[in-house]
Order: C-alpha cells, then structure tokens, then sequence
C-alpha cells in the first residue's frame, strides 16, 4: 500500500516536472489559526514564487509587534498601514501572501485585491481554530477574559466577509499543510487566468 506521503511526494515532484506559471498574486484570506502562513509558505514552495506575510511587513517597517501596534497605537491606525502594505505587495511580481485575519474585512482591501491578484478563503470551522489559537499568547484580539467567546464573536462577524474571496478551500483537521496546499493549488490551476500550465521542454512554435 503507497501511504499518503508517498502519494503527496509523488504529486509534489509531478508539479515540479510541469511548468507552473503564477499569473497574478494569490492572496490567502481567514481567520487566525486557518493556516494562512504555513499554506501559503508551502503553496509558494509549489509554484516557485516567493511569500510575503502583510503582518510581518507591517512589523518589518514598523519595527514593532502587531500587538504592540495595537496597544500605542490603536486598530485604525495598524488598519491603514495594513492597507498601505497590502497595496504595496500586490503591485510586486506574482506570489502568494498571507493577511491578516482582519484584512479582508475592509472593502478597500477587497478591492485593490480584487484589482492585482486573487483571493483564497481557507475556512476552517471554529473548533478547528480554537485548537490551534487557544494557548497562543500573540493574537491582540483574543487577550480578554473569555477568548474562545471572543473568537466565536469574532467568527461570526468575519465569515460573511471571507464568503466574498474569489475562491474557498476547505480546511480540515486531518489535512496536513501539503495536503491544504495542493487543494489550494487545484483550486487555483481550475481557475482560468490565475496559472498557466506548460510541461517542461515545450518549445513555443512561431
């Protein structure tokens, strides 16, 4: 019996003897703990462009934590430079980049993402990510008496918002980050104008 890695491996190495091309960025939309960093991270590994992580570039010119943004400086102000960041990337050459929870939440964000690239909805279900942010002491938002509340409340409010991204994957506990990121992938390759596909060697003929 082949095992799942090995059917993974397998697919992975296929995708590497196939001349992917990104043709516009691949912008990962979703709560926190959804996977957005560690699929996206993998996913660029696939198509062989890089990753940007807005938060992180928000933290990189801002010298500082997200949540020491939130705490001096206050969530209007980190909402325009996020935006500020966001639009910078996406003027970049194709990749995939990962945003933060709250991101997609703004109308001019869905826009300039809408304009530039394409957006992921990586909807995993609130047990999911409890599990995953429920001992975490770096989300902001979740530093309140009852966060698994406050994530529920937060949930709620968001996924209308994420219902709105140009395509949704699926998250799911047995799924490991490969996997998430080859469905990921499918999603994008069935979506016309987003990769191009060329097996390796193909001479263009004029």
């Amino acid at each position: 019996m082949v095992s799942q890695s090995a059917e993974n491996g397998q697919e992975l190495q296929e995708l590497a003897d196939a001349g992917l091309t990104l043709c516009k960025p691949v912008v990962l939309v979703g709560m926190m703990g959804a996977g957005k960093t560690a699929v996206g991270t993998a996913l660029a590994a696939l198509l062989d462009v890089p990753f940007l992580d807005s938060d992180r570039e928000i933290e990189a010119a801002a010298n500082c934590t997200i949540a020491e943004i939130f705490a001096r400086d206050g969530e209007v102000f980190f909402r325009d430079r996020e935006t500020e960041i966001l639009t910078r990337l996406l003027q970049a050459a194709p990749g995939v980049l990962s945003t933060g929870g709250g991101a997609f939440l703004a109308e001019r964000n869905r826009a300039v993402i809408a304009k530039h690239g394409i957006s992921v909805w990586l909807d995993a279900d609130l047990e999911l990510l409890w599990s995953r942010v429920r001992h975490k002491t770096t989300r902001p938002l979740l530093l309140t008496d009852d966060p698994k509340a406050t994530l529920t409340e937060i949930y709620e409010t968001r996924v209308p918002f994420y219902a709105k991204a140009s395509l949704r994957v699926k998250a799911a506990p047995e799924l490991s980050i490969e996997q998430m990121a080859l469905r990921v992938k499918d999603a994008l390759v069935a979506t016309p104008g987003v990769v191009k596909t060329m097996p390796v060697g193909t001479a263009s003929r004029g």
